[in-house]
């Protein structure tokens, strides 16, 4: 019973059409040809009592449920009768953060993996997000007018758009690495004024800033290093340490006095046949 008594308070009461509670029911369908609808839930965006949004209070749609071939433009298209739309971003997740967000690059992050997503829509007056709570439907997303490719159409155009523009390209990471160098400059130049200045309890930061710049390490360098590294390892290596290399050491010399004391019998043996021998 209490199960088909949330049932019956999720549903709208006019049009019969499931949705959360909160939320109002949008039917959208990709075309004409489509018998079935798919379902927006929207509900005006709002956050808590003295919590920072990114979105414009009273003017911000929130919309879940929106499918992958529904785009950023035919989103906006498909509310332009509520009021002039500002801006859409679509998202993988609702936005929790409190500060806005940086741009993102195109060419260096990667590109999200289709599914349903989430939409804010601001509108330019608050008077849009009224509107779009009563608007009724289906909604057709592809149009005559205004098609959507889909298909083969679209694999080949996601396609071409995965291809970056070179002088595009070149002008972001231009732009980047000025950016960088400035900010770079602007903390050594912090770190700078702060070296040697003690802080508010005393305390003086120790740099790792010396007097002459450091250079770069050659190959030649890097071989001399790791050549002194193997050597000092060779060093420490720990010696007739097991009974076992004890015993391999002993017969070692061994076998090395025996072969010296050869080679001294046959260069005896040499030398006397020389007759050059002088024993005193």
């Amino acid at each position: 019973m209490v199960a088909r008594r949330r049932k019956r308070a999720a549903r709208d009461p006019k049009e019969g059409i499931p949705s959360p509670p909160g939320y109002s029911a949008i039917p959208i369908k990709f075309s004409e040809k489509q018998q079935a609808s798919h379902y927006l839930y929207v509900r005006a965006h709002s956050v808590r009592e003295g919590t920072k949004s990114t979105w414009p209070q009273k003017r911000t749609l929130f919309v879940l449920n929106v499918p992958p071939y529904c785009t950023e433009e035919s989103l906006s298209r498909l509310l332009s009768p509520c009021g002039p739309v500002q801006s859409v971003e679509l998202q993988e997740k609702p936005d929790l953060a409190e500060s806005p967000k940086e741009s993102k690059s195109k060419f260096f992050y990667p590109k999200r993996v289709p599914g349903f997503q989430v939409a804010y829509v601001v509108f330019q007056k608050p008077g849009g997000v009224s509107a779009a709570l009563t608007l009724k439907g289906p909604l057709l997303v592809s149009t005559e007018s205004h098609p959507v490719k889909s298909g083969i159409h679209k694999w080949i155009s996601d396609y071409a758009d995965s291809v970056p523009d070179p002088e595009a390209l070149r002008i972001e990471v231009d732009t980047f690495m000025e950016a960088y160098d400035q900010k770079i400059a602007e903390e050594e130049a912090k770190a700078k004024e702060e070296e040697g200045v003690p802080d508010e309890e005393g305390w003086v930061k120790v740099t790792r800033r010396g007097r002459r710049p450091v250079l770069p390490r050659t190959e030649a360098a890097s071989l001399r290093v790791l050549e002194r590294e193997r050597r000092k390892r060779a060093r420490k290596e720990l010696l007739n340490f097991y009974a076992w290399q004890h015993r391999e050491s002993k017969m070692e010399h061994l076998a090395q006095l025996r072969k010296k004391f050869e080679e001294d019998k046959q260069r005896i043996e040499l030398m006397r046949a020389q007759r050059k021998f002088r024993p005193y």
